[in-house]
């Protein structure tokens, strides 16, 4: 009986390759191993390294001047001639006084609402002590509420953009007519008032004012500028008023008072004399200093 041959379905082992390459990984992922424990980084010269670019990068000396090389000799014996002439820094404006910013608010709102003052339902008035903006209510508030309108918005988004770049102290004034208002949400005219300067003084935040430099105040019907009697009256009594001041101690003594009953008299004026308060700065531990004209 002759013998059996191999069966050519006899399994064969084709991936025994696998093994050789299995190892040379291995061996190759402990050289890395090895190579990165050997390895180390001087942090003191990488620093020195770190320095010395940044200082070349940012140094305007530096990056534009070249490295002198040997004896640095003059170009020109002749004398170079300044850019700008005395004359040219007169007519430029150096050494004039500086523009008031009540003076360019009160510009700035002029020619920002020219329409809404032509038709009387903004004015701008005001003295070296404070500016008042007065809008009428009926242009930012519903009869009875104190939800925002949409043109409030587009108001409010205007005198933010000119209250911003400036120091100093902003309140806003409220005020109704004396008809009587009694409701779950404003059960008298001093919650209405309060609620209304509220709002702008929420939506001028919204708008980038600073906060810590705002404060709201209501003072219902109490004090009116016409009479109310009639309905033209009323109307002129419903009104919104931004009151920008000097400085943190004008504003202090024109809420006690309201700036309706307020006149720049010499008291005011001795406390108009200091400029805006400036924002708080970090001392070292996380504390803060306040400016001697800053709020307490």
């Amino acid at each position: 009986m002759s013998r059996r041959r191999r069966s050519e379905d006899e399994h064969v082992n084709h991936e025994r390759w696998l093994v050789s390459y299995a190892d040379f990984i291995t061996l190759l992922f402990a050289f890395f191993v090895v190579m990165y424990s050997i390895s180390s980084i001087n942090e003191g010269k990488y620093k020195v390294i770190s320095q010395a670019l940044v200082g070349v990068f940012n140094d305007p000396e530096r990056s534009m001047k070249p490295i002198p090389i040997g004896d640095e000799r003059p170009l020109s014996t002749t004398p170079a001639e300044p850019l700008i002439k005395d004359s040219e820094h007169t007519d430029a404006g150096i050494g004039q006084m500086p523009t008031d910013p009540l003076k360019t608010i009160a510009d700035d709102i002029s020619r920002a609402f020219g329409d809404l003052i032509a038709s009387n339902q903004l004015t701008v008035r005001g003295n070296e002590l404070w500016v008042e903006i007065e809008l009428n209510s009926s242009l930012l508030f519903g009869s009875g509420d104190a939800m925002p309108s949409d043109m409030a918005f587009t108001i409010i988004d205007k005198v933010a953009a000119i209250l911003k770049p400036f120091d100093n102290p902003v309140h806003v004034e409220g005020f109704t007519d004396n008809q009587p208002i009694r409701t779950s949400q404003y059960p008298t005219n001093w919650e209405l008032s309060s609620a209304r300067s509220a709002s702008i003084v929420r939506m001028l935040a919204m708008q980038g004012v600073s906060p810590a430099r705002m404060a709201s105040v209501g003072y219902g019907e109490f004090q009116p500028v016409a009479n109310n009697a009639t309905p033209q009256g009323r109307a002129m009594n419903r009104r919104v008023v931004l009151v920008v001041s000097r400085n943190l101690e004008v504003r202090r003594s024109l809420t006690g008072v309201g700036s309706a009953n307020a006149t720049a008299d010499a008291a005011l004026k001795r406390a108009g004399t200091q400029t805006a308060p400036q924002q708080t700065k970090p001392r070292v531990g996380g504390d803060t200093v306040n400016s001697p004209s800053s709020p307490l």
